[in-house]
């Protein structure tokens, strides 16, 4: 805002309040001096020009010794196009301070300031209002509104307090403490701050708000609504154009059409770029109706593709979890609309009791329930079937796996296939049933077909000329236990999908 009004106001009243003699316009009706005070008297329809402001009043006294102006009733002064009313008015040429009281009005071209009553500062350029003000520009509606006001015209900065609000066409700013630079149309907030337009409400603590072009530095408790994303964090740098939103510390985004929230330490994104980046103890909650998916990693990248579908890449320490199954890698590549998941770099998946490794591996999930899983190079599929040291194992080039709510229940080993095993025996005696270890199978194929209940391998097919032995419990050889390259990893597993967050939701 230009502010215009009061700094013709302010030259107004310094010109007006000045030494000088009064010159009386005709009409003045009654002119009464007293000597021993020094004062000269008005009274009637009282008009004069002092200084080249001219003055409308009922009454009027002038102390010439003490330079002391009063003026009564339906006082009118102006001054080009800058006109100032009020009820009261004295000032004092010592103290170089003016008090107007009573319907207290200053206007220009543009610009009107209401108040009951304002005082001004002659030596300081500094104007009050003290009880509730109003500014208004007539040309754009820019209105503001407050308990307390100090102006200071020479250095192009105003402050408010006390139920502040800002309004400008669609724009709305209520606070409780404001301080408006004008010449940079920049607001300082201090206090609990609520900002708002068309299409988003913006609460914070404290902060600065450009309000020509709709952007601010946003700190303390910052909250963020628009219509499909509500946001949550200790800072943030927040543009109106292409909606850019840069957010520091304990961030927490909701992204309701997209059935995603979003935890970290810092995120950043803009409607006219197609990425967004969230980093620093990321995570990224996909919520649907029968499980939801926790994707944690160091840094996380959204992506839109030409169809406007969200892709999301995982780098660094990925951890993933849902009720049933879970992996780890360093890095993945998630798409929601097919529900693939892809992990890339020493990837590990757990289903079950189960425990799938591989070079990289394909997983494909319905409503973030697995599926199927494709392995691929150095593919292993590890489950552990008793409380000691047995495991049943798959080991090839290639595994497919399929799944029945995220229990492996199918597994195709393309290429050097290889599998031990560990068959069970049912045994009955007196109504008792109980099972029992046979022993361990061995068996070397260039591809097999498993079946799985429960971990248990219960049917193979087998292609080509196979290559096994049996070996009963007590006498297994200890070099045919394991695959190559076997290995288990429990302490790897993610057990709590927060618990690489920090307290990110504190």
């Amino acid at each position: 805002m230009r502010f215009s009004l009061l700094l013709g106001f302010v030259f107004a009243l310094n010109v007006f309040l000045s030494q000088g003699k009064l010159e009386l316009l005709p009409g003045s009706e009654k002119i009464y001096f007293n000597k021993a005070t020094q004062t000269h008297r008005l009274v009637g329809t009282v008009s004069f020009i002092y200084q080249g402001n001219t003055m409308y009043c009922d009454s009027a006294h002038y102390r010439e010794r003490d330079k002391i102006v009063r003026a009564y009733g339906k006082v009118h002064i102006t001054k080009d196009d800058v006109n100032l009313y009020c009820d009261s008015l004295v000032y004092s040429g010592s103290t170089k301070i003016a008090r107007l009281w009573g319907h207290v009005k200053v206007r220009d071209s543009a610009y009107k300031l209401s108040s009951d009553s304002l005082e001004y500062n002659a030596k300081t350029g500094r104007a009050i209002y003290r009880n509730q003000g109003k500014i208004e520009n007539s040309t754009n509606k820019e209105v503001i509104t407050s308990k307390l006001g100090y102006f200071y015209p020479n250095t192009g900065t105003c402050f408010f307090s006390g139920k502040v609000k800002y309004k400008k066409q669609d724009l709305t700013m209520t606070t409780d403490t404001l301080q408006y630079v004008y010449e940079k149309q920049t607001t300082y907030f201090h206090g609990p701050t609520t900002i708002k337009n068309d299409s988003i409400e913006i609460q914070c603590e404290k902060g600065q708000y450009r309000v020509d072009v709709q952007e601010g530095l946003l700190r303390k408790n910052v909250f963020i609504k628009q219509k499909d994303r509500t946001i949550y964090c200790d800072t943030a740098l927040y543009k109106e154009t292409h909606q850019l939103f840069t957010g520091n510390g304990h961030v927490r985004i909701y992204e309701n059409s997209q059935h995603l929230i979003l935890l970290g330490d810092y995120f950043h994104t803009q409607n006219n770029v197609s990425q967004s980046t969230l980093a620093g103890h990321a995570l990224v909650i996909e919520t649907k109706q029968k499980d939801s998916l926790f994707l944690h990693a160091d840094t996380i990248r959204m992506e839109k593709d030409s169809l406007d579908e969200r892709n999301i890449f995982g780098y660094n320490a990925v951890n993933i979890y849902t009720k049933k199954a879970q992996a780890v890698c360093d890095s993945a590549h998630y798409s929601s609309k097919i529900g693939r998941l892809d992990l890339f770099q020493n990837p590990i998946l757990w289903a079950q009791n189960g425990e799938l490794k591989g070079d990289s591996i394909g997983v494909i999930l319905a409503d973030s329930v697995l599926e199927k899983a494709q392995i691929l190079g150095n593919a292993t599929a590890i489950m552990k079937v008793d409380t000691g040291s047995c495991f049943n194992q798959l080991s090839g080039k290639q595994i497919d796996a399929w799944f029945n709510d995220s229990v492996l229940t199918k597994a195709k080993v393309s290429g050097q296939a290889w599998t031990i095993f560990y068959p069970l025996e049912d045994q009955k005696k007196d109504s008792t049933l109980t099972r029992t270890r046979k022993g361990l199978n061995r068996l070397y194929a260039s591809a097999l077909i498993v079946y799985l209940d429960s971990g248990e391998v219960s049917k193979i097919t087998f292609f080509d000329k196979p290559d096994g032995v049996f070996f009963p419990m007590d006498q297994i050889d200890d070099k045919e236990r394991y695959i190559r390259n076997f290995s288990w990893n429990p302490m790897l597993r993610p057990r709590n999908p927060y618990a690489m967050v920090h307290d990110a939701l504190d």
